[in-house]
């Protein structure tokens, strides 16, 4: 059970970062290769797949869901920002000290002078 659950969590991580769109793509990247494989040879065949000049229905799909994901993130993290520094203030809220934490009695004076002659600048 606790295994299922870490998975849950890695796969949420992977979808929340937008991994899904990198392996989708990377799926059409490999339909691509082989469907001009079959009449290229593979170096022409990887070349014409990761130009971006022929992209596949698959590669469509998912540049218009990243663009899609980019529209509603714009949203998200400013609202995820507010909500952030609200929840900041509440659990670590400002401490006001009357009197400061550092003492002139707890400064110590220096024993070592600079070097002679001062060393040249590189």
């Amino acid at each position: 059970m606790r295994r299922l659950l870490q998975c849950l969590v890695v796969v949420s991580l992977i979808v929340a970062i937008g991994g899904h769109w990198a392996f989708v793509q990377s799926v059409a990247w490999v339909g691509m290769t082989l469907s001009y494989s079959k009449t290229d040879s593979l170096l022409v065949a990887l070349q014409k797949t990761l130009s971006g000049r022929h992209p596949c229905k698959l590669c469509k799909v998912v540049d218009e869901g990243k663009k899609e994901e980019q529209k509603h993130a714009m949203f998200k993290v400013e609202h995820l920002d507010f909500l952030q520094f609200v929840t900041t203030l509440a659990v670590y809220p400002l401490v006001v000290r009357d009197q400061p934490s550092c003492h002139p009695s707890e400064f110590t004076a220096r024993s070592a002078s600079p070097p002679k002659p001062p060393p040249r600048a590189a």
